[in-house]
C-alpha cells in the first residue's frame, strides 16, 4: 500500500509542479524590432528572450500582434520558441517570429506576449 502511494505521489509531484506555471510566470525581455534587407527581399526579424520565471521547467507559446497606425492588428502569428522541448527555470531562450509574418508597408508598431504554457 505504501509503495501504491509513493508511485502515485511521484506520478503527480510533476502535475502539481506545471499547475502553478501560468503565462504569467514568463518575460519576454529585449524584444526588438527591424526590417532586413530591402526590394522585394525586404523581411522581418522580431526578435526577443523568452524567460522561465516558474519554479518548474515548461515551455511558453509566444505571440506576436503587426499592427496599423491605428492599432489594428493586420497579422498575428504564434511560435513555441523552444519547440517541444522545456525551458528549465530562470533559463531564458532567443526568438526571431520574424520568419512567420510577411511584412507589410502598413505595419508601424508589434506587440509581443506569452501565450500557452505547456510541459512536454
Amino acid at each position: 500500500m505504501k509503495t501504491l502511494l509513493a508511485t502515485a505521489l511521484l506520478l503527480i509531484a510533476p502535475i502539481a509542479a506545471h499547475a502553478g506555471c501560468t503565462a504569467s510566470n514568463f518575460a519576454i525581455e529585449d524584444f526588438q524590432q527591424t526590417t532586413v534587407g530591402s526590394g522585394a527581399a525586404l523581411h522581418l526579424s522580431l526578435k526577443g528572450k523568452l524567460v522561465n520565471h516558474c519554479a518548474a521547467a515548461a515551455a511558453a507559446q509566444v505571440r506576436v500582434d503587426a499592427k496599423d497606425g491605428s492599432g489594428k492588428v493586420l497579422v498575428s502569428k504564434q511560435g513555441w520558441p523552444a519547440g517541444t522541448t522545456n525551458i528549465a527555470p530562470g533559463q531564458e531562450i532567443d526568438f526571431d517570429l520574424g520568419r512567420l509574418v510577411h511584412y507589410q508597408p502598413e505595419m508601424q508598431t508589434y506587440a509581443v506576449s506569452v501565450g500557452q504554457v505547456s510541459t512536454w
